[in-house]
């Protein structure tokens, strides 16, 4: 009996991802007030690059293109800057190993501003204006962080 506890846990873990990877962009779409929690899954992306998990990648990549789809920013961008933070500054973060809480929340700090200052010069470029800059946007930095120390 316990297995079959085991696997309806887990099935019950998973379809309420699900749930929440396919309506939550939606709903920050309605709702300007959400945050975005593009730390959040850019460092659970992170993760699972770093253990192997290719249900945390898979998590990850399909909520940055489901968040991209709904909200019309550019595409693959979120993708870009989490793997660019991965690259150049996430194995200068693993000198942080003895502090548990330093590693995440800084992660999850140089992804929003790696994706932010590469969503500033997209606009830039392309002389177009995806965000606004305003206290949303910082809400949504500090919930991202909470949420990275909450877990």
């Amino acid at each position: 009996m316990d297995k079959l506890n085991r696997s309806l846990y887990l099935a019950f873990i998973w379809s309420s991802v699900l749930l929440f990877i396919v309506f939550y962009p939606m709903l920050i779409s309605i709702y300007v007030f959400l945050p975005l929690l593009i730390g959040v899954m850019g460092y659970v992306f992170i993760q699972g690059i770093e253990k192997g998990k290719t249900r945390y990648i898979f998590v990850a990549i399909i909520y940055f293109i489901n968040l991209e789809v709904n909200l019309s920013l550019p595409f693959f961008l979120i993708f870009i800057s989490s793997l660019l933070v991965y690259v150049l500054f996430y194995h200068s973060l693993l000198y942080f190993r003895k502090c548990r809480i330093c590693r995440p929340v800084l992660s999850v700090l140089l992804i929003d501003v790696v994706y932010l200052g590469s969503l500033l010069s997209y606009d830039f470029i392309f002389q177009t204006n995806s965000i606004v800059l305003d206290n949303i946007l910082l809400y949504s930095l500090i919930v991202d962080l909470l949420i990275v120390v909450i877990l």
